[in-house]
């Protein structure tokens, strides 16, 4: 007769080799499964004997201990433990209903986008944060940009593999083509934009390591309370503040989508509340919102 732990143990391999038949990404595949290694460690037993009332304990006790987006997981890996692995109905969908809540995200006007770009102190944060509010990237996708992503002669950057697996193209503006291409000859690494940068050039060249997120981020904290804006401005609201601006000079929902990368139109949507929406040529008016920035460079001595 196997031990629960055994039996466990043969669902539990079960579960990973469904995670992976179905194509999920490494992040999804880590957190469904936590979410039954996180049960299995609660009940002391194989999920697969639990009633419906212990699971309402359960994500009730998630609840109280844990964010809702954590919580929201642990249900979905579960539900996906039932059909593919147990081959179950998942009967109790609405165990966990999390809140509605709407809310917008601070954002930084143009204007105001200047001034940070001109305060931050070193150039290559300099570069980065434009990087980042002119071509509308979250935070990992401009640190993995690399040096065949740029299509200087179409005007476009290969996003690749972004969030869900999804691979994009993006305006890519002169005005910052420019500055990538001086910052680049400040290091020459053969692959990467945004290199971890060594006191020696060389060593700087052969490492494989990105820039460090970390130090973007605090870099940039230092340069809002500098700046004394009394919102929550975090590097990715660089890219809320490009979708914002691109929405006020009349650029298509449909396109800011396209160019954000947002698997749903009603995702986009919201910038709608923060803005006025006019129509206008999409290239064109990415042109007029880089020429109008004007940055003094704080190039390395």
């Amino acid at each position: 007769m196997p031990t629960k732990n055994s039996h466990f143990d043969t669902l539990y391999q079960k579960h990973l080799t469904a995670l992976k038949l179905q194509g999920l990404r490494p992040k999804t595949i880590d957190a469904y499964s936590r979410a039954i290694r996180r049960m299995h460690d609660y009940f002391n037993c194989c999920p697969d004997t639990l009633t419906k009332d212990q699971l309402k304990n359960y994500f009730s006790d998630l609840v109280d201990s844990h964010s809702w987006s954590t919580v929201k997981l642990d249900r979905n890996g579960l539900q996906f433990f039932y059909k593919h692995v147990l081959n179950k109905q998942w009967d109790w969908v609405n165990i966990v209903k999390p809140p509605s809540v709407q809310s917008f995200p601070d954002i930084l006007s143009q204007a105001e986008v200047n001034t940070v770009l001109n305060k931050t102190k070193t150039f290559r944060y300099q570069v980065f944060y434009l990087t980042v509010y002119s071509m509308g990237l979250r935070l990992g996708e401009a640190l993995a940009l690399r040096v065949n992503d740029i299509h200087a002669d179409r005007h476009c950057v290969h996003i690749r593999q972004a969030k869900g697996g999804k691979s994009r193209f993006v305006p890519l503006p002169e005005f910052t083509l420019t500055a990538l291409r001086r910052y680049w000859q400040t290091h020459r690494h053969p692959s990467f934009i945004f290199p971890r940068l060594s006191v020696d050039p060389l060593l700087t060249r052969e490492t494989n390591i990105i820039m460090d997120r970390g130090g973007a981020q605090k870099a940039l904290q230092a340069v809002i309370c500098d700046c004394h804006f009394n919102r929550n401005i975090t590097i990715h609201s660089l890219r809320h503040s490009y979708a914002t601006h691109l929405l006020e000079k009349g650029v298509s929902l449909r396109d800011i989508q396209n160019i954000l990368g947002h698997a749903c139109l009603r995702t986009t949507a919201r910038y709608t509340h923060l803005t006025q929406v006019t129509h206008q040529h999409t290239d064109d008016q990415i042109k007029a919102l880089m020429d109008a920035l004007c940055v003094t460079w704080r190039l390395p001595s």
